[in-house]
């Protein structure tokens, strides 16, 4: 590929693109052609897994972030600007899910870990590369935040306790440091910070959507790809619950979809046509449609309530220095 081809390839961000989703999510874009900025906390680790699933050499570069640092959000955005390179997609995928911890981590700013990581991180890097999508020479520049069926209790897989709850954002609110770990300010509640941050996701995408999407000309959407059992999302859990729940999600809920196939439905959702509309959640269904079919699906209450995605958004803008 000479200077001026390589010039004109399209480039997307993916965070946590060392496994899982965000890997073969990578895999299926270099495969349509674009060149991949995997942004992740190993390099190493990252390397290692780009050669286990052939990517080509040329196809991908990697770049640290630690999304759970301000500082190293902000790091990672002018390494990727020193570089000269357009931006036609962003990918905010990484999650980190810790359900066994008794106490909360906390990241370098001192914020609880799971939301700091999952949500605030990814926060501020979207609305930092927000200028650089939109100088974008693609046609249709994209922004693409995963979501889960678990950041929706009107859906089976969102059904089981503890259930998602942003409150009044008292935790945020109150500056959502040392003794406050929730972003409700009550109890600590891991598997509850985790769904706590998913929800932040989708209403940051619907708040960027409506904010953003009709002067920039940016697509903003977020997906669930169906059930990925067998990620290492799950790595912290119980072992005998990372054996089980892969085979619970095959045989009896038929929720099961293979990381290959989320990752190519990440890939589709970042460059096909069919997905250029913007402020939409879609997903293939819970149970996995017979047809294959994408369609826009409603996200909860809590994250379609217009208030609470612009409260969410001035309480993150303040938390990450942006205000």
């Amino acid at each position: 590929m000479n200077g001026m081809e390589k010039d004109r390839q399209s480039t997307v961000i993916i965070t946590g693109a060392s496994s899982g989703v965000g890997l073969q999510a990578a895999k299926a874009l270099a495969q349509r052609g674009w060149h991949v900025i995997m942004a992740c906390r190993d390099l190493d680790k990252t390397e290692k897994a780009a050669q286990t699933v052939e990517m080509p050499q040329d196809s991908y570069r990697i770049m640290q972030i630690d999304l759970a640092s301000l500082e190293s959000v902000r790091q990672f955005v002018n390494n990727f600007r020193a570089r000269g390179k357009s931006l036609n997609a962003l990918v905010c995928n990484a999650a980190i899910y810790m359900p066994l911890i008794k106490e909360p981590l906390r990241s370098p700013e001192g914020y609880e870990l799971t939301v700091a990581t999952n949500h605030l991180g990814h926060f501020l890097l979207c609305n930092l590369l927000l200028e650089d999508l939109k100088k974008s020479q693609s046609v249709e520049p994209r922004l693409v935040i995963l979501g889960t069926v678990t950041h929706n209790p009107d859906e089976l897989g969102g059904k089981i306790p503890p259930r998602p709850n942003l409150g009044d954002f008292k935790g945020f609110a109150e500056g959502f440091k040392e003794p406050i770990s929730m972003i409700d300010g009550n109890k600590f509640e891991p598997v509850k910070a985790y769904k706590d941050s998913k929800v932040c996701n989708v209403l940051t995408m619907r708040e960027l959507h409506r904010r953003y999407h009709e002067s920039t000309g940016i697509t903003f959407s977020s997906l669930y790809p169906g059930c990925v059992a067998t990620t290492p999302l799950f790595r912290n859990h119980y072992p005998l619950f990372q054996k089980l729940f892969p085979l619970f999600q095959k045989y009896i809920t038929k929720g099961f979809v293979s990381e290959e196939l989320s990752g190519e439905r990440v890939a589709e959702v970042v460059a096909d046509p069919e997905y250029s509309q913007s402020g939409i959640y879609w997903s293939w269904g819970n149970r996995q449609k017979k047809d294959g079919k994408s369609f826009g699906q409603k996200v909860s209450p809590e994250a379609r309530d217009d208030e609470k995605a612009a409260r969410m958004w001035d309480l993150s803008a303040k938390l990450v220095g942006l205000a």
